[in-house]
């Protein structure tokens, strides 16, 4: 038999135990708050088409090696990212709404250069990874819908037999 604490073991917490980042906030807002982040992924949407970064052409050059563009692109990203966890982390940064933002360390394992590898071979096979695939959608390129109909099916897969992976 087991113990009470050990019964409490949320959905949440089995969760938080492989992903990157979970979001605790416990604050409740008004539907029409959605609003700010309806505009942020639209501006992000016109910014990854302006910087040509939805363009299949870029991203086959970028994987037969081609071209510096995309590499720049994610390289300026991966250090504006750094910046931002390093400022978050040196000043205690909190939100907009004065929550505390927690990093928690995560261990390394398989189990990520399996998932990366096959995000990899998704990403060059249909020539977009999940943002720019919603920003494409928007541009009117329709196929992409059966990349972004895979990419829900796989996650639902994943969801499905999640148990049996090493994680």
């Amino acid at each position: 038999m087991s113990t009470p604490i050990l019964d409490k073991n949320t959905d949440f917490e089995t969760r938080s135990l492989d992903a990157i980042c979970v979001n605790t906030s416990e604050l409740h807002h008004p539907v029409w708050h959605l609003i700010k982040y309806l505009v942020a992924g639209i501006c992000f949407g016109i910014i990854l088409t302006k910087a040509e970064v939805i363009s299949w052409f870029r991203i086959q050059e970028m994987f037969r090696l081609e071209s510096f563009h995309m590499y720049g692109v994610i390289g300026s990203a991966v250090l504006v990212g750094m910046g931002s966890v390093w400022l978050i982390k040196k000043f205690s940064l909190k939100t907009i709404y004065g929550e505390e933002i927690a990093l928690p360390k995560k261990a390394f394992n398989k189990g990520q250069v399996y998932g990366g590898l096959l995000f990899g071979f998704g990403w060059v096979m249909t020539g977009a990874c999940p943002g720019p695939m919603y920003a494409l959608i928007g541009t009117g390129a329709s196929v992409m819908l059966v990349s972004l109909v895979s990419a829900i099916a796989g996650t639902w897969f994943y969801g499905l037999i999640r148990e049996k992976l090493p994680h």
